[in-house]
């Protein structure tokens, strides 16, 4: 379908990628990995026809038509949202125009006529091109993609200027997806989306039927999607099969292996060169010297790249709190609009945050969620209502709104030195490093970075400020996965009190241990558990909305029929009976098998230290024992896991079962 040949692209001196060569089939699912800076948005933007390459070639078919939504920069304005999104079926609009055309011109010419058969024949062809494009299934279509990206029915007939940067990318995305490109390319998608509209995007790009090259940070949509990463680094890119944490192991293997033959490779140059030394002077080994220099000369030198620093992140300590931290009671927001109309965003909200809490909150933009956070650090007073932050709560508050607040004339490095307190864990710039500012980056002056750059900059103002109550507002949508990974391993130690807004399941779930949900036009929802925990209760829900006939007034609830006294009797005699001979033993075996994989689990872990030890190491055989004893050991383990599943899924049937 595509084929990228010999692609080089330089910026000044910089080589950002050379001899780049691979091909793209239809339908395949491709990612693009690799740190900030790497070259992924370089390489999109060279398929997408927005920067022209330094050399090389990228073909393909003639009519094939490519689709690029970048990560921001789009403005539309101008014209309707609905009449933008059907400017995508231009194709099918111009079809239909001609069609009109030629039947007007059709009723001036004879029937019997050479050009009225000539024109007949050309309306046929293009009725035939429009039978494909389906036209009257276009309106239909355009309301569901915009109303999964969030757009409600009265938004149809505004002006696309009236939305806000996050929604100009939806508008974007929602043409693309009805355009239907052969090719479609995604630079960070989910930046601009609520949970809600992420979840439609991903169930229409899993049934998409052209190909999609994807860039996100979003580890578990990458999982779910793709098949295929083109990985870069340092000016390469490699090709990895599978997803992108199938990438990641692959990834490590190769590094593994490259540095174990690099170490061969140095022990074997090391020989000869010594052999070269030993013997350079003596006249009756001069032909052996000679030939093991030519052979080295020769010789391919494996190179390693110099690992990037994969550095630890750590919170100051947080200071002491009481066990309130803070509290909305009866809280309303409400802001004045056109015409002395007025916007509730919600209101009657109590809540209670309490010391060490770890909660996400979720939902679609404009339910509440960052006036809820501004209301909950006293940032913003609520409308009614009482707002209480905890004797001792030290509340430290992130948003991207705050990189506008930056001074552009001083320099990365002294906007952070500016906040950072004495006796920190970490220098200033070893922070920044693990944020993506290394070496002369830290002394940019703020004015001149990118908006993700200061978004980063503001987050890392925020986490060096000591505080006991962290609340972040989209945290992640500005870093790569190993910053990701970086401030999720400082979250999940950060013993504190935590409110994040983010829909990234692979960065929240380890976090946080409860969720709440802020819709419009209703009262929060918690959910005692993660984000997953939360989306699988959503799901549960959807689908009994969906499978469950409504009920109206007229309808009864249908009743059980009433069994006469021996029916009933003879009936709990046999739920006895199964009780007995059937539920106890599977639930003795259950025991048994709990207490099984109790005993595995122990002995993999004996056998885990034991492979770790110096004296494993040592000894080749004793390590290939020991490695093939804890194969053995997890296919077992396994097996078992499984049997624990098959016990529990019929223990639950036959308590359902006996309880009716």
């Amino acid at each position: 379908m595509l084929a990228v040949k010999n692609l080089r692209v330089e910026f000044g001196p910089r080589v950002i990628f050379k001899d780049l060569t691979f091909s793209i089939g239809d339908k395949e699912r491709i990612a693009f990995a690799g740190h900030n800076g790497a070259g992924k948005s370089t390489l999109m933007k060279c398929i997408g026809g927005v920067l022209q390459p330094n050399s090389g070639e990228i073909n393909k078919p003639k009519h094939h038509r490519i689709g690029y939504l970048p990560q921001e920069g789009i403005h539309i304005k101008g014209i309707s949202l609905y009449d933008e999104a059907e400017s995508a079926f231009a194709e099918t609009k111009e079809i239909q125009e001609k069609i009109d055309r030629y039947s007007a011109e059709l009723e001036k010419l004879d029937p019997r006529s050479a050009p009225f058969s000539d024109l007949l024949n050309k309306i046929g062809e293009l009725e035939l091109r429009l039978d494909g494009h389906d036209p009257a299934r276009m309106r239909p279509k355009i309301q569901a993609v915009l109303s999964g990206l969030g757009f409600k029915t009265d938004d149809l007939q505004r002006d696309c200027g009236e939305f806000s940067g996050g929604w100009q990318m939806r508008i974007a995305m929602a043409k693309l997806f009805l355009a239907e490109p052969e090719i479609l390319l995604l630079d960070e998608p989910t930046n601009h989306l609520d949970i809600s509209a992420q979840r439609f995007m991903e169930t229409y790009l899993h049934s998409y039927k052209g190909a999609i090259i994807l860039i996100s940070h979003d580890r578990s949509m990458m999982d779910g999607l793709t098949t295929r990463t083109i990985a870069f680094h340092h000016g390469r890119a490699e090709e990895f099969t599978g997803n992108y944490s199938s990438y990641e192991t692959q990834l490590k293997e190769r590094q593994d292996n490259l540095r174990k033959q690099k170490i061969n490779q140095d022990r074997e140059i090391a020989k000869t060169e010594q052999f070269i030394n030993r013997f350079r002077a003596q006249a009756n080994k001069a032909s052996q010297v000679q030939s093991r220099i030519k052979a080295l000369a020769k010789i391919e030198r494996i190179q390693i790249d110099a690992e990037d620093s994969v550095m630890s992140f750590r919170f100051p300590d947080p200071p002491a709190s009481t066990h309130l931290i803070a509290k909305l009671e009866n809280a309303a927001q409400v802001y004045p609009i056109k015409n002395g109309d007025r916007l509730t965003v919600f209101k009657d909200l109590n809540l209670e945050i309490t010391r060490g809490e770890k909660i996400a909150i979720v939902g679609p933009n404009g339910a509440g969620k960052s006036t809820f956070c501004r209301m909950i650090t006293g940032e913003e007073k609520p409308s009614t209502g009482h707002h209480s932050l905890g004797p001792k709560s030290l509340p430290s508050f992130f948003n991207q709104n705050h990189a506008d607040e930056l001074d552009p004339t001083l320099s990365v490095l002294e906007t952070v030195e500016q906040i950072q307190t004495r006796g920190s864990t970490m220098s200033a710039r070893d922070v920044l490093g693990c944020f993506l500012f290394k070496g002369d980056d830290v002394f940019k002056k703020i004015g001149v970075l990118s908006g993700g750059e200061r978004s980063r900059v503001a987050l890392v103002r925020m986490l060096v400020r000591p505080a006991n109550f962290l609340i972040l507002d989209e945290p992640t949508n500005h870093l790569d996965m190993q910053s990701q990974d970086i401030l999720q391993k400082a979250l999940i130690d950060y013993p504190g009190t935590l409110l994040i807004v983010s829909h990234n399941r692979n960065f929240l779930d380890p976090i946080v241990q409860k969720t709440i949900e802020f819709r419009p036009s209703e009262d929060p929802r918690t959910f005692a558990g993660n984000l997953s925990y939360y989306l699988d209760k959503i799901e549960a829900e959807e689908q009994v909305n969906t499978t469950s006939p409504p009920t109206t007034s007229k309808q009864k609830t249908p009743t059980k029929p009433q069994l006469n006294p021996k029916e009933r009797r003879k009936r709990e005699a046999a739920k006895r009976e199964k009780r007995n001979k059937v539920l106890k033993p599977l639930q003795a075996e259950f025991q048994n098998t709990e207490a099984a994989i109790a005993e595995l689990e122990a002995a993999q872990a004996t056998l885990t230290t034991h492979l770790e030890s110096p004296q494993a190491s040592a000894d080749p055989e004793t390590l290939r024992e020991t490695t093939q004893a804890y194969e053995q050991l997890s296919k077992k383990l396994q097996t078992t896991y499984s049997q624990w599943e098959s016990l529990s899924t019929q223990i639950e049937k036959l308590e359902a079962e006996l309880n009716e």
